[in-house]
C-alpha cells in the first residue's frame, strides 16, 4: 500500500499519523510506503495528473485500488482494518475543522501568489472570517473537553494547528486551549516517534 503526497500537507499528515495509529493497534512497524512528491514541480503535476484528476494530496494505491482524498481515504482505512465508525458529533467536528483548513490552505496560497489576503475583497473576507469563527468553536470545544482522545478527529485537529502554526497563517496566541492541546500532543511520549518522523518543519 502507497501514500502519495507532501511532508507539509496537513492533509497527508492526518493520513501518515493515522496510519501509524493503526500500526500500533496492530503492533506492527508500518502499514504503508510513503512517497514524497514535489506537487508544484513539473514531475509533481505530471504524476498527478496521471494519478488522480483532482490534482490534489494525498491520494493512496493499495493494489489496484486508487483513493482520492483524505476523508475518503480515511473510511477506506477504517473499513479495511475493521474500526468503529465515527459518530454524527464526530462527522460534523470533522467537517469544521476540514472547513477552516480549506480556507486556511487558499489564504496560503494566495499569499504564496505575491497577494495580500487582508485585502478588502469579498473572497478574502469570507475565508478570514470563517477561519476566525471556525478557531474561535474549536477552542471551545477544547474547554469543553473534547479532543482529549487521540483519534482521528484529534489528529484533524493537531495537524490543522501545527501546520497553521508553522505558515503563521493565524493568531493562535489568543487562543491558549488550542496552543496547549497541540503541545500536549507533541509531548505525549507515545506519539512523540509517529508526530517527528511527520513534522512538516523536517
Amino acid at each position: 500500500m502507497k501514500l502519495y503526497g507532501s511532508t507539509t500537507s496537513p492533509y497527508v499528515r492526518r493520513i501518515r499519523l493515522y496510519l501509524a495509529m493503526l500500526a500500533d493497534k496492530n503492533k506492527t512497524d508500518s502499514l504503508y510506503q510513503f512517497v514524497n512528491m514535489d506537487i508544484f514541480s513539473e514531475a509533481g503535476r505530471a504524476q498527478l495528473l496521471a494519478d488522480n484528476p483532482t490534482l490534489k494530496v494525498p491520494y493512496l494505491v493499495d493494489a489496484e485500488q486508487n483513493i482520492f482524498d483524505s476523508r475518503v481515504i480515511f473510511r477506506y482505512l477504517n473499513k479495511k482494518h475493521s474500526q468503529p465508525e465515527l459518530s454524527w458529533r464526530e462527522e460534523n467536528l470533522l467537517t469544521v475543522i476540514d472547513a477552516v483548513n480549506d480556507s486556511l490552505v487558499s489564504l496560503f496560497l494566495i499569499k504564496r501568489s505575491g497577494l495580500d489576503n487582508t485585502q478588502d475583497y469579498l473572497f478574502f473576507n469570507l475565508q478570514n472570517e470563517r477561519a476566525a469563527t471556525i478557531i474561535s468553536q474549536l477552542n471551545t470545544e477544547v474547554l469543553n473537553g473534547n479532543f482529549e482522545v487521540w483519534d482521528y478527529p484529534t489528529i484533524c485537529l493537531f495537524c490543522l494547528l501545527d501546520w497553521a502554526s508553522l505558515r503563521e497563517l493565524f493568531p493562535f496566541d489568543e487562543f491558549p486551549a488550542l496552543t496547549k492541546l497541540m503541545q500536549k500532543y507533541k509531548e505525549q511520549e507515545n506519539l512523540s516517534s509517529a508526530v517527528k518522523e511527520t513534522d512538516p518543519r523536517n
